[in-house]
């Protein structure tokens, strides 16, 4: 797809720290794909893994996210950090951050136990009692799908 440039310069976050805070502060991605451009919208929690410039999900193992992901891999998503809309300004405060990328089902077990740790350690205040309770010997991963979103281009915007 085409890039555009920001019109409002002036809100742009061009400070890779800053993009990647956004990321690491928030819990879910609101995620838009396509199929025979029919568009599909889809919100998910996530885990990044910084290191990798990779975000992961966790999913049901078929649905229509999945035959839309094995039909066309190339999406968008926006994690948002909304501080709260402005009484009397018409003004919201709030940073966001939009991604593209592909995203792939991760079949390496090795890959899905990495994928679901950084998931875990992102969206859990005591991942070890989670992975103690749900991830109980390798056979689990067969039970579900793991996605990763290998991130391609990032901007960020924020107002007020």
């Amino acid at each position: 797809m085409k890039k555009h440039h920001m019109r409002r310069k002036e809100r742009e976050i061009d400070n890779i720290e800053e993009l990647n805070e956004i990321i690491m502060q928030g819990k879910y991605a609101v995620i838009a794909m396509c199929r025979d451009n029919e568009p599909y919208v889809i919100t998910l929690s996530y885990g990044f893994d910084q290191a990798k410039n990779t975000l992961y999900f966790h999913s049901a193992l078929e649905g229509l996210k999945l035959d839309i992901i094995d039909y066309n891999p190339d999406v968008s998503a926006t994690i948002i950090d909304d501080q709260g809309y402005l009484p009397g300004e018409c003004a919201h405060k709030y940073r966001s951050v939009v991604l593209d990328g592909k995203i792939v089902t991760v079949s390496d077990i090795e890959e899905k136990k990495h994928g679901m740790n950084v998931l875990l350690n992102h969206l859990e205040d005591n991942p070890a009692t989670v992975k103690k309770r749900t991830l109980k010997n390798d056979q689990i991963y067969d039970k579900f799908a793991i996605l990763r979103l290998d991130i391609s281009d990032i901007t960020g915007k924020k107002g007020q």
